[in-house]
Formats: C-alpha cells, structure tokens, sequence
C-alpha cells in the first residue's frame, strides 16, 4: 500500500499539498468528511472528486453522509 499520496496525470503536482492540506483541516480531527464538502473541495481546488476520494482513501478520511452512493 502506497503510504504518501500518489497522483494521476489529471492532477499537477502543485495541487497536491493543497489538496492534503484542505482534506485535512475540512476533516478535523474525527478525520470524516461530507460528501457535499467533497464536492466543493474538487471544485474549489479544480482537481477531480475521484482524486479527493483517492486523497481521503490514502489519509485514512471517511466520507459521510454521501448522496450518490460514490464514497
């Protein structure tokens, strides 16, 4: 298992220290997130939310109440 946050082509790698940054203050300490905030933080940050969900998966993040059915 990958213990640092691997990245696709779709995400440049500046993106990615903030992408961490952001799921990790957004999350808190419990380390659960919103599905809607999921959302916002993949349009916020202009990467996709199959790359949240895979930075979730890698920082140990639960997504929580999700609508879709994606997390």
């Amino acid at each position: 298992m990958c213990r640092r946050l691997c990245y696709t082509v779709a995400m440049s790698p500046g993106n990615i220290p903030r992408l961490i940054e952001t799921l990790k203050t957004r999350a808190g300490e419990e380390k659960r997130l919103p599905c809607t905030e999921a959302f916002k933080i993949a349009r916020d940050l202009e990467v996709s939310v199959a790359e949240v969900g895979r930075a979730c998966n890698e920082l140990a993040i639960k997504i929580v109440a999700c609508q879709l059915g994606c997390f």
